[in-house]
């Protein structure tokens, strides 16, 4: 089949306008600029001819026109091509400077603003060889449907080829729908993608009622939930996590559904998302990462943000790519705040050197978190934690306990920072209530270890508070998830009450006698409408007296001073100095006495 070539082609040589023609039987892999092959073919042909020689190639890969200019210039051939006002062209000039020089003409700017090609690219070519490359994209203007251009480079033709240019296009036509549908929110109207796999017998949580979870987690990022996809398989692709058939399909949806943003339910490989990247050409997101945008947004506290930071920083380590700034500073939406815009521009010796200062730092807020909890203990009152799935109702219980204002939303992980206040039970005592942050099934190994100052409140509870979420269809797997969190923060022994909670949203009392039975120690309330808390007080006064320790110590004079440690801890009853040791009778609550073991008095 014969293709034209556009432009003055008078005076050229059949076997070079056979060669010209040729270019348009090159294709490139989808997701990237150009091949070494075309380029080579191309620089070839320009020092051949001294001329400028432009291709214009779809999101394919495909060359769909070829045209020859002058030296310095080269005309834009008829691109009946149809294009709505919130979209680019569809397609990519790639031309050449047969001057040595790549950098961006007027002529080559005004072109790309004209016909709003997806990206403008030149290479600078000398005796055959490309020198240099530029590359240029529109960028909407804040608050304006117009546009601006941005010009980068100079590049070698190695970065060249590793831009993720169709990442970046699909940022700028999502900026683009943004300002012509009047939308404020920079993050408002990404269009989700939810891949999931299902693998028999590997997980309590069927395939369906995760993605259920993760559109949930995806709405409270701030996205919207377009599609979904979910593969059987007996274990992950190790290069693609789906197969390459799917992944081929999933080509085909994200284009049907006009979607922004694929978010994979597992945690992915550094290799699996860049090859997903690289194959698709969109913004890849796991599990992972979108639980971390999500604390990024909601952090509050300085030991808030330094957590979420470390986490970002270690989850993106691993995963950093060196694209350089044209990814970069069109960065946006889920995935892309908190540390993520900037700390892409930088290499991994500054991002470890910054992991290592934040080690420190959330060290010192631990020390200082130690201090107030020594001064709390200087009262010896017990300490109750509050735990459960995110968004089961903890920080609403506890404004109902204790009349507090906490952030409480029927959104995932509504509040990140503990929060202890002082309630009085039934019979005039006073207890510590401590909130803290929420648990989910597939919880980043780098967030516990991140909050390990915060969730040290657990690990020192004397008694918990375990809150389910009753009405919630997947209470039992829910379930097992906080106790395998707890197991891993070595507090799954302790006392514990089920507080089963929004009773109010079950219609059959039996269903609430079931539960009951079900869960061992467990009260029945509904937070938000005050049932039941009198009762929850009662149980937790109850408790506490069962798991409360009346020991006798003997503590010989050179170890005296561990008395006034002691009376942190517990209720002195009485003091007996006897000739070679004092005789300490005290009242603990919980394990506590437990730090004071090599003195307890086991009797005659």
């Amino acid at each position: 089949m014969k293709h034209e070539v556009y432009g003055e082609m008078a005076g050229i040589k059949d076997n070079v306008r056979v060669r010209l023609e040729s270019l348009y039987e090159y294709t490139t892999p989808f997701g990237q600029l150009i091949t070494h092959e075309l380029a080579a073919d191309l620089a070839g042909l320009t020092s051949l001819l001294n001329r400028e020689i432009a291709i214009y190639l779809n999101r394919r890969g495909g060359v769909v026109a070829v045209s020859l200019g002058e030296t310095s210039t080269v005309a834009l051939p008829d691109l009946k091509i149809r294009r709505g006002e919130n979209r680019l062209l569809g397609l990519r000039c790639i031309h050449t400077h047969p001057s040595g020089q790549g950098a961006l003409s007027a002529i080559d700017i005004s072109a790309l603003s004209q016909m709003k090609f997806d990206v403008m690219v030149t290479l600078g070519v000398q005796a055959g060889e490309i020198t240099d490359c530029w590359l240029a994209v529109l960028e909407p203007l804040t608050d304006d449907i117009r546009t601006k251009t941005l010009t980068d480079g100079p590049y070698c033709f190695e970065e060249l080829i590793n831009i993720p240019f169709l990442r970046i296009v699909q940022e700028i036509e999502r900026k683009l729908k943004k300002h012509t549908l009047k939308e404020v929110d920079a993050a408002f109207g990404e269009r989700a993608m939810l891949i999931g796999i299902d693998l028999p017998g590997h997980n309590r949580w069927e395939a369906q009622d995760s993605l259920d979870e993760l559109a949930e987690l995806t709405d409270t990022a701030g996205a919207e939930v377009v599609g979904r996809m979910v593969q059987k398989r007996n274990a992950p692709d190790s290069t693609y996590y789906i197969g390459l058939g799917k992944v081929q399909e999933l080509l085909l949806l994200t284009q049907e559904h006009d979607v922004d943003i694929l978010i994979f339910d597992d945690e992915l490989s550094p290799s699996q998302q860049r090859n997903l990247e690289s194959r698709t050409g969109m913004k890849i997101i796991d599990r992972t990462a979108l639980i971390l945008d999500i604390f990024a947004q909601r952090a509050r506290t300085k030991e808030g943000k330094l957590q979420v930071e470390l986490a970002q920083l270690k989850y993106l380590l691993p995963r950093l790519t060196g694209q350089g700034a044209a990814l970069s500073r069109l960065g946006g939406g889920i995935g892309t705040r908190g540390p993520g815009e900037t700390k892409l521009e930088v290499d991994r010796r500054r991002i470890r050197k910054r992991i290592s200062d934040l080690d420190q730092e959330i060290n010192l807020v631990q020390k200082h978190r130690q201090l107030h909890r020594q001064n709390r203990m200087s009262i010896p009152l017990p300490v109750v934690s509050l735990v459960g799935y995110t968004n089961a109702g903890k920080s609403t219980l506890l404004n109902a306990l204790t009349k507090s204002d906490v952030l409480a939303e029927d959104r995932l992980f509504a509040t990140l920072d503990p929060t202890t206040r002082k309630v009085v039970l039934p019979g005039g005592r006073d207890i510590l209530l401590t909130d803290t942050v929420g648990f989910i099934q597939k919880l980043p190994h780098h967030l516990v270890a991140a909050f390990r100052a915060t969730l040290e409140e657990v690990v020192e509870a004397d008694l918990l508070l375990h809150i389910v979420d009753v009405s919630h269809p997947m209470v039992a797997e829910q379930n097992d998830a906080v106790y395998e969190v707890l197991r891993h923060l070595k507090a799954a022994e302790k006392p514990v009450i089920s507080v089963l909670n929004k009773i109010d949203r079950l219609d059959s009392p039996q269903l609430i006698d079931r539960l009951k039975r079900e869960y061992q120690t467990s009260v029945a309330i509904s937070a938000l409408n005050n049932h039941g808390l009198n009762s929850l007080l009662e149980q937790i006064e109850r408790q506490l007296m069962q798991h409360r320790h009346r020991v006798t110590f003997h503590i010989p004079y050179v170890s005296s001073s561990i008395i006034a440690k002691m009376r942190g801890h517990a209720n002195i009853l009485s003091e007996d100095y006897q000739p070679e040791y004092i005789e300490i009778m005290a009242e603990f609550d919980g394990d506590q006495y437990l730090r004071f073991q090599e003195f307890i008095y086991e009797g005659a």
